[in-house]
């Protein structure tokens, strides 16, 4: 089985081509910025990885209209490995990841705000006692007494 499910943010606002021929289809590129979860002794002290990901078809539309730099997304796809020879006549091993799903990991708000996202209070309408204060006129519709 070859599934990948990786959560991160752009590095750079996606590249996006359109193939040639009668049926024009979107292909954008762009690179995940994703969190290491656990920091080992590295010698070069990276402490995320970035990831490849080609996004074909409405998928690739959606990240040409909706993805920009710093968005954080969560991406579902599988690996795809090639390679090719550069001009220097080495040959060059390619893994990215292909875009099956994709979808904002965060809300509008807190990509705005850099990740210094501060959530509301919860409105717990509870009294001194902490117990949920229930307006005048109900206590006489509660099953339980």
């Amino acid at each position: 089985m070859n599934k990948v499910i990786l959560m991160g943010r752009l590095t750079r606002d996606p590249e996006v081509r359109y193939s040639q021929g009668d049926s024009q289809m979107a292909i954008a590129k762009y690179t995940l910025a994703v969190d290491r979860r656990f920091q080992r002794n590295n010698s070069d002290g990276q402490t995320a990885d970035f990831i490849g990901c080609t996004a074909f078809g409405k998928a690739g539309e959606f990240a040409e209209k909706y993805f920009h730099k710093g968005t954080k997304v969560a991406v579902t796809g599988r690996i795809q490995t090639g390679s090719y020879t550069n001009k220097d006549g080495q040959k060059v091993y390619t893994t990215d990841v292909i875009v099956e799903e994709q979808e904002f990991a965060e809300s509008k708000n807190a990509s705005q705000s850099n990740g210094e996202y501060n959530a509301p209070a919860p409105v717990t309408g509870e009294g001194e006692d902490g117990f949920m204060n229930i307006p005048g006129g109900i206590d006489d519709e509660v099953p339980f007494g």
